[in-house]
């Protein structure tokens, strides 16, 4: 890869190409301490984060980023420059990867992501984190990984047995770009539903039912679950624009907040001014429920 390519700051579609890395190391500032590759859990090498830290000494809110590319590709290094300019406003972020089908099928990328909250949250002295002030965000399979966790706080059989199960993998607020919520509709609907969801699930709709029930947001939804943002374009090929509809209305519905901010016309991956948009959406929610 030539060492100025392009890195997407918006998450790999549903299941296009995966993400590309970065060659060389990123550019850090100088009031930012960057820790790369560091292990969440020892199982895999897949199990690993960067993390990006205020310099500052004080104690901040943390923001887990996680990537998407259809549960079968991508790359954390597509958040790094995000995280950068989160961490110079004021939060400890961090990039995850996690295990991808269909070597590892669901539920081992929930299993990852809640392990990687639970190392923030055990490791908050040493990282200046506040252990009550932990965010998390994801585009389209990242999407739906964060919406996972964020309904899904209470549900001891997602959490795997990765280390630190001492600690809660609560997160506070979630903000899901374009991520599915109804599995059992994707397909027709998505333009790769049907090659993506069989590795991830184990099988198609018809094949494994209760695998794309199980795996679905939407059917996890309760009073209990954390406040979510969810920003859709209206024109999404890969995630059609209903689930995130669905998602806020059902969460809405259990009495949770919840917002769905739509991009009229967007398609998947936010591009230019749209990216811009959901980036600013992001952030000013992000201030709102770990900062105020």
């Amino acid at each position: 890869m030539h060492r100025h390519a392009l890195i997407v700051l918006a998450l790999a579609s549903f299941a296009l190409t995966p993400a590309r890395s970065q060659t060389a190391p990123p550019n850090i500032p100088d009031n930012i301490r960057y820790q790369p590759n560091v292990a969440y859990d020892t199982a895999d090498p897949q199990q690993v984060m960067d993390i990006f830290q205020p310099a500052d000494g004080a104690a901040h809110p943390a923001v887990l980023f996680i990537h998407g590319g259809g549960f079968r590709a991508g790359s954390r290094k597509g958040y790094t420059k995000q995280c950068i300019r989160l961490a110079q406003l004021g939060y400890v972020t961090a990039t995850a990867d996690y295990r991808l089908a269909p070597k590892a099928p669901f539920p081992a990328a929930v299993y990852d992501t809640k392990a990687a909250v639970r190392y923030l949250r055990a490791n908050a002295k040493q990282l200046a984190i506040d252990p009550g002030r932990i965010g998390v965000t994801g585009g389209s399979a990242g999407g739906h990984l964060v919406l996972f966790l964020g309904v899904t706080a209470n549900v001891p059989e997602f959490e795997g047995n990765g280390p630190n199960r001492d600690q809660s993998s609560r997160v506070q607020c979630v903000v899901s770009m374009y991520g599915p919520s109804d599995f059992t509709k994707s397909y027709g609907r998505s333009v790769d539903a049907a090659e993506v969801l069989p590795l991830f699930l184990g099988g198609d709709l018809a094949h494994a039912r209760e695998a794309h029930l199980r795996a679905s947001p939407l059917n996890w939804v309760t009073p209990d679950a954390a406040p979510t943002l969810a920003i859709q374009g209206t024109k999404d090929r890969y995630v059609n624009y209903e689930q995130s509809v669905w998602i806020i209305d059902r969460l809405l519905s259990a009495g949770v907040e919840a917002e769905l901010e739509t991009i009229d016309g967007a398609d998947h991956g936010f591009k230019g001014a749209d990216e811009e948009r959901a980036e600013k959406l992001m952030i000013a929610f992000f201030d709102r429920h770990l900062k105020n």
